[in-house]
């Protein structure tokens, strides 16, 4: 794949590749030698196969770290006297969704003595109208966009790709067809070239989309490990956050 990147390269500049033996001179010339459509779905599976790699390693550092932290976060959390001391004590865990799920409902939970004046105690509080519960819920669905943000991406580019990928196959056939149209034979010299164009577009188009499926399932599972998490989390925090005695141990 290495080869056939630096043979589009050159294919876009002009300048010929240098190859290392004559096994990568084939690719490298059957490349520098396809048609101008070849040569775009090649170009445009390059920068899906880039894009698709970009997102991998920015989602596997993102989620790493996401676990890390909210394992710290748990263990930090359940062992503060109280809930200030434990917003002081994980104030650092940027990365942490459940650090920033419980500063965010924290913020917006009304502390004792901040009710709302006209409202009759008597009444118990709609949890709709519950700042603290609408808190949760915003903060759960913004994470989980966060978490899962450029998986689309990743999803399709493995629809798409081996699609593309056909798709250069299927012109460089008809290359091959048309060539034996105007001179008239089948031999080899004649439908090797859209021949060798059509499997390069095929390998290029799968050698992109394996990579972004199996990215994409192994990400989907991992922000649903997370979601949980954090579903888990609001359903023990919202009694802390709204009871009268939340100053107390979150245990």
């Amino acid at each position: 794949m290495f080869w056939s990147g630096l043979a589009l390269v050159s294919a876009t500049t002009g300048s010929p590749a240098a190859p290392r033996d004559g096994s990568e001179l084939d690719i490298v010339g059957a490349v520098w030698a396809a048609g101008p459509v070849v040569k775009a779905v090649l170009l445009l599976l390059l920068g899906f196969s880039i894009l698709s790699w970009a997102i991998i390693i920015t989602k596997f550092r993102q989620l790493g770290r996401a676990r890390r932290e909210n394992a710290v976060f748990f263990k930090t959390f359940w062992a503060a006297p109280n809930l200030a001391a434990a917003n002081r004590d994980t104030a650092h865990l940027t990365y942490s969704p459940a650090a920033r799920l419980f500063r965010e409902a924290l913020a917006a939970s009304p502390t004792p003595g901040e009710g709302n004046p006209g409202r009759r105690p008597a009444l118990p509080l709609d949890p709709r109208e519950n700042p603290t519960h609408r808190a949760l819920r915003r903060s759960l669905s913004l994470e989980g966009e966060r978490l899962s943000r450029s998986l689309s991406f990743l999803a399709t580019c493995g629809n798409t790709a081996p699609f593309i990928g056909l798709f250069g196959t299927v012109w460089g056939i008809m290359t091959s067809f048309h060539s034996i149209g105007i001179k008239g034979s089948a031999s080899l010299a004649t439908v090797a070239p859209g021949i060798a164009e059509a499997l390069i577009a095929t390998a290029a188009g799968l050698a992109a989309a394996i990579p972004a499926v199996m990215a994409y399932n192994y990400f989907l599972g991992q922000v649903r490990r997370l979601d949980s998490e954090l579903a888990d989390f609001a359903k023990d925090l919202s009694p802390l956050l709204t009871s009268p005695g939340r100053a107390a141990s979150p245990e």
